[in-house]
């Protein structure tokens, strides 16, 4: 066997070693958001999906924003997040955002708990 895969693997095992852990989750109260998420103006359900109004400086669109949806029990949990930056220069400008239920994966009518701070 050749010295340098030897000194190599060595190497990358105590590279491995020396990574500190990762800390455990953080459990939220009921009722307490994510400050990392982005804040919503608002935000409704309607027969046809979740419509969500968002800030806009003048170029935010649908394909903008993604949405993480986890579902434990009867109820799903919710965040919606913006997958780039509005970097027009308009001034406080709203725009509103409907995702439909299939788009979400959640049959209609589904008990949603929403995780971005909404109407601040």
């Amino acid at each position: 066997m050749n010295r340098r895969w030897v000194v190599l693997g060595l190497l990358g095992v105590a590279g491995c070693a020396t990574t500190p852990p990762l800390p455990p989750p953080r459990l939220l109260p009921p009722g307490e958001t994510l400050g990392e998420l982005e804040p919503l103006v608002l935000a409704w359900p309607g027969p046809e999906g979740l419509t969500i109004r968002v800030a806009s400086k003048g170029c935010t669109a649908k394909p903008d924003w993604t949405f993480y949806v986890e579902r434990k029990g009867s109820a799903a949990t919710l965040a919606f997040g913006r997958r780039r930056v509005d970097a027009c220069r308009s001034s406080g400008g709203q725009v509103d955002i409907a995702f439909t239920w299939a788009e979400l994966g959640l049959p209609r009518g589904s008990e949603v708990r929403l995780l971005n701070p909404v109407g601040r």
